[in-house]
């Protein structure tokens, strides 16, 4: 097809990823820099450590003794399982994500929060 384009995969997991957040974390957790809900924003979360957003004060004293680094890898363990067996003691109730395409599609938007 002349004109035609497709979307570089990191585009395509961002919608399928945004929709998983919508689906998944929206309730709780905002994209939007600034803007905590119940839970802190996701915005810069990509290689941040864990429980470090100066203006939330809300988090466990779990996710805070953690020392946890929001790598890929760390979100993808935290969660494709429930929060609170991945880490005991949070205050993140979600009971985790078990599709891997969809698991990673998240956290490649996560990622592009910035």
């Amino acid at each position: 097809m002349a004109g035609a384009t497709l979307a570089p995969p990191a585009r395509a997991a961002d919608g399928a990823g945004k929709d998983t957040f919508m689906a998944e974390c929206a309730e709780c957790h905002s994209a939007t820099q600034g803007k905590n809900k119940k839970g802190p924003s996701m915005f810069g979360i990509g290689n941040r450590q864990a429980a470090s957003l100066p203006d939330y004060s809300n988090y466990s004293d779990a996710l805070k003794n953690s020392k946890w680094q929001w790598t890929p890898a760390q979100l993808k363990t935290y969660l494709s399982q429930s929060s609170s067996k991945a880490l005991p003691g949070t205050k993140m109730k979600y009971e985790g994500l078990d599709d891997p395409k969809e698991l990673d599609a998240l956290i490649v938007y996560l990622n592009s929060l910035k």
